[in-house]
């Protein structure tokens, strides 16, 4: 039966308003689809080709294992899931978590929707200090702990650093003492990082004929961050929940 369906690439965001229109979940293959006769007001998420599991270029040894792993500030609000379409990022997310197992990749947890631990996309970065430019170099499937974790300034702005930490220590079997030196280590390093501007490089996406919005140039993109900061927006987590 599966086979003979018509897929639909939803985001999480947009699944209320497709399922008002019609969609249906597929719990087994964990995909929103068009029952027949409903495809015509499910046009706008009819599935699109499947992204390559191995994107053109992409390192997936990159960063292995739990870190602290924190985006400059300049390079806020221009993300991955900022140049591409809604539709885009499902299928992006898609592959990310198949590909995992439906596991997270670093502490190989199941989304728990009790426990309200979800499968979330997560972006690792390459830079280069001397040409400037910040290079996605691996996408990769975390858990909501695990993603906590690694966005250890925005767990602080909402009051998880303590379960931040104990999950880092969980998971590396760092003492408290070593977990706390490495989250200043990662501090260090990301202040040094968000006093210069970086040019966005996401060819690894468009070289797997993923369409993106053109990214914002190196000198206004610290303007964003600044712009939205001021309208009292907290960074999002760079996520995709399953």
């Amino acid at each position: 039966m599966g086979a003979s369906r018509t897929w639909l690439d939803v985001s999480y965001q947009e699944k209320d308003e497709a399922k008002a229109a019609g969609a249906r979940w597929d719990a087994t293959a964990r995909r929103w689809y068009a029952p027949p006769g409903r495809e015509a007001s499910l046009e706008r998420w009819l599935a699109g080709p499947a992204v390559p599991e191995l994107l053109p270029g992409e390192d997936r040894t990159l960063g292995q294992g739990l870190f602290v792993d924190l985006v400059p500030s300049s390079c806020w609000f221009t993300n991955v899931r900022s140049c591409v379409s809604p539709r885009d990022w499902e299928r992006l997310r898609r592959m990310i978590t198949g590909r995992a197992g439906q596991r997270c990749e670093v502490c190989g947890a199941a989304q728990d929707r009790d426990a309200k631990r979800w499968l979330e996309a997560h972006e690792r970065w390459v830079y280069d200090e001397d040409r400037l430019v910040q290079k996605l170099g691996r996408l990769i499937c975390l858990c909501t702990d695990c993603h906590r974790v690694t966005h250890f300034g925005l767990a602080q702005l909402r009051g998880q650093a303590p379960e931040a930490l104990l999950h880092l220590m969980n998971v590396t079997g760092m003492t408290e003492q070593q977990a706390r030196a490495h989250v200043a280590e990662a501090f260090e390093v990301w202040r040094a990082r968000s006093e210069r501007s970086y040019e966005l490089d996401l060819s690894i996406l468009t070289d797997a004929g993923v369409s993106l919005a053109p990214p914002p140039a190196a000198d206004s993109r610290s303007s964003i961050a600044a712009d939205a900061l001021l309208r009292g927006t907290i960074p999002p987590q760079q996520s995709g929940r399953a």
